[in-house]
């Protein structure tokens, strides 16, 4: 059966989230938001392609920094509202050049740091 991004479950913007999850360790690096475009494209090209909701314009992960994320499997979740993006990574995933974007801990009622930029 062929897939058809039109049969994605998309917000009123025509977004869907996205989570980027590094194949080599497991590690969840990020969530981003795609439309059906930047979907297609992501499947046509292997290099993963989000939607920045802040220049309403697609985001070519990597374009600017050359960290990019090359797609090596995409899941749909059970709702069909969400993707599972399993990617080889280039570098840091984050634009602070941590590893990943989850680097703050909730403990003991405090946050806290757990992961230091990439030198």
């Amino acid at each position: 059966m062929a897939f058809d991004p039109a049969t994605l479950r998309y917000d009123a913007r025509g977004l869907i989230p996205a989570i980027a999850q590094e194949e080599e360790t497991g590690a969840v690096l990020m969530l981003a938001w795609m439309n059906a475009d930047a979907v297609a494209e992501t499947l046509a090209t292997g290099r993963v392609t989000y939607w920045s909701r802040s220049r309403q314009s697609f985001w070519r992960k990597g374009e600017s920094s050359g960290h990019v994320q090359r797609l090596v499997e995409m899941r749909v979740d059970c709702d069909r509202d969400c993707l599972l993006l399993i990617v080889d990574q280039t570098g840091p995933a984050c634009h602070t050049n941590r590893h990943a974007c989850f680097y703050t801990a909730i403990r003991e009622g405090a946050e806290v740091e757990i992961m230091s930029p990439e030198e």
